[in-house]
């Protein structure tokens, strides 16, 4: 981040002494008369002054006060009126003024040449003052007074600089904070907390701040998720393969009477762990990149699928209740599967005689597909947790691996919606899949 600082800071701090130091040579380039007329000390107030006194005293002392001038200030002055005469003799030579007409290049001249115009505030009569300077006097003059300019320069530099600090400190400093958050996230040690005060900020680093809080959150979440994963996924895998090893050491020294009996037990639970695979690969599946978008009908999808059901369980009873012309975008592989996990999820606990109601509707942008059984329902308790990887709820004697209802959980949040568990006021238990109409 240092070079990153002082790159900015020079940045700024050149760009606005450039600016500053041009706009006062450029304002000095163009307005030298009239910078000289403002700031020269010998003619600053010479036409406010001499004008009154020349109202008030008359023109003898009034041409006495400019050979005074002259002597003192080695500047001549002329003073002309409105009809273009001389209003007293002044101070510059005849002779002077033959050789100033003749010279056509007023650079050639050896004094500086100054008009300016003054009207009384008495009388309201215009005079026009004429200032020849001389050379050597003016750049005696432009030496003595480049102080205040040089001065004024100093001072507008150091206050540039102290801008351009904060302005560079109000950027890198952010930014510092978020490169320690980042290498924090990677370290998976990062804290919310980090970017608090940053995050409160109105401008386009607070919006980033929040942004990112949200995604340190998301990936936090995500890393918690997936090592839990593996913690559940080689808890229930162990099982298997123990039982697994059990019964082919049991094959080893059975005889053959007795390994027709363990021969199907280890079929089973190959079945078991392959079904145990799959589901976890179907959960992990769900984080990979589905492609684009496709349109998906439900009520095609839903028929494939009770009448899939229909044919593995025809004892139990479906009945589906959906708004004809139901649609949206997203993955039907995914929709798919996990209507199916709440369907089969349903199957599992529903009494024989009771219907498994299937019911999907469109309200608002949603739409609302629900499947409800007739079974005992859940605990109150289980329900926050019904959904997470591996989660069965106590007292399950139903067989499964809790992760049906996670499937459909990550399918729904994958087309921006979700799925909502609870047990139904006249009894059973409802799964309602809330997702984007298209």
């Amino acid at each position: 981040m240092r070079s990153l600082f002082w790159r900015i800071f020079a940045t700024f701090w050149l760009a606005i002494a450039l600016v500053a130091a041009l706009a006062i040579l450029l304002g000095r380039a163009l307005n030298q008369d009239a910078w000289i007329l403002s700031r020269h000390p010998a003619i600053r107030d010479l036409a406010e002054n001499w004008t009154l006194l020349y109202e008030r005293e008359g023109p003898i002392v009034a041409q006495r006060a400019l050979e005074i001038h002259r002597r003192t200030q080695h500047i001549d002055v002329q003073v002309l009126g409105e009809n273009g005469l001389p209003v007293v003799r002044g101070t510059f030579p005849p002779r002077a003024a033959v050789y100033e007409a003749r010279e056509r290049n007023a650079r050639r001249l050896p004094w500086r040449r100054i008009t300016a115009d003054y009207t009384s505030p008495e009388t309201g009569e215009t005079y026009l003052f004429i200032y020849r300077i001389p050379l050597p006097e003016l750049q005696a003059w432009h030496r003595g007074s480049l102080l205040w300019p040089l001065s004024a320069l100093g001072i507008a530099l150091i206050v540039l600089t102290g801008f351009s600090l904060l302005l560079t400190l109000s950027i890198t400093r952010p930014l510092d904070r978020l490169r320690k958050a980042v290498h924090d996230l990677g370290q998976t040690s990062y804290q919310q907390d980090s970017l608090a005060r940053l995050s409160k900020r109105g401008d386009e680093l607070g919006v980033l701040a929040r942004d990112f809080n949200r995604m340190g959150a998301r990936l936090q979440g995500l890393i918690g998720s997936q090592r839990q994963l593996l913690r559940d996924v080689s808890h229930e895998l162990r099982s298997p393969l123990a039982r697994l090893r059990v019964a082919l050491a049991l094959a080893e020294r059975a005889t053959p009477t007795e390994r027709e009996v363990i021969w199907p037990r280890l079929a089973r639970e190959c079945d078991r762990l392959e079904a145990l695979i799959s589901e976890i690969l179907e959960l992990a599946r769900l984080d990979a990149d589905p492609g684009p978008p496709r349109p998906v009908p439900l009520a095609d999808l839903l028929a494939s699928l009770t009448e899939h059901a229909q044919f593995y369980r025809p004892d139990q009873l479906l009945e589906v209740n959906a708004e004809p012309g139901l649609s949206l975008d997203g993955w039907p592989e995914m929709i798919e599967r996990a209507i199916d996990n709440l369907l089969r999820n349903a199957l599992r606990f529903n009494p024989v005689g009771q219907p498994v109601v299937i019911e999907a509707q469109r309200s608002g942008e949603r739409i609302h597909l629900s499947v409800r059984d007739y079974g005992p329902g859940a605990r109150d308790e289980d329900l926050p947790r019904l959904g997470e990887p591996f989660y069965r709820a106590a007292g399950q004697s139903e067989p499964g691996h809790g992760l049906g209802l996670a499937i459909a959980r990550r399918a729904a949040e994958r087309h921006g919606g979700e799925l909502h568990l609870a047990n139904h006021p006249d009894g059973g238990f409802v799964a309602t899949l809330l997702l984007p109409a298209a």
